[in-house]
């Protein structure tokens, strides 16, 4: 069983989506007047790819289906 089962990794994974957004949101902001624009955008990129990683990582551990299938153990032969 997975250890964030049902709807907490799927809180989990739109939680740390939200706090990466909020956080791009402020370093936008206060990269306004120091640094140039490509920068700016650069920095956010990075921290909404982070976000993404993260939350489709959080989402996936959240399903009930397990990660990996099952394996079979072999059968012997008759």
């Amino acid at each position: 069983m997975n250890p964030l089962a049902g709807g907490i990794g799927i809180f989990v994974g739109v939680a740390f989506l939200l706090v990466c957004l909020g956080v791009a949101f402020v370093a936008f902001k206060v990269l306004k007047r120091t640094v140039k624009m490509a920068f700016r955008i650069a920095i956010v990129a990075i921290i909404l790819a982070i976000a993404a990683a993260g939350s489709i990582f959080f989402i996936m551990l959240g399903k009930d289906e397990p990660l990996h299938p099952p394996t079979r153990t072999a059968q012997p032969r008759r």
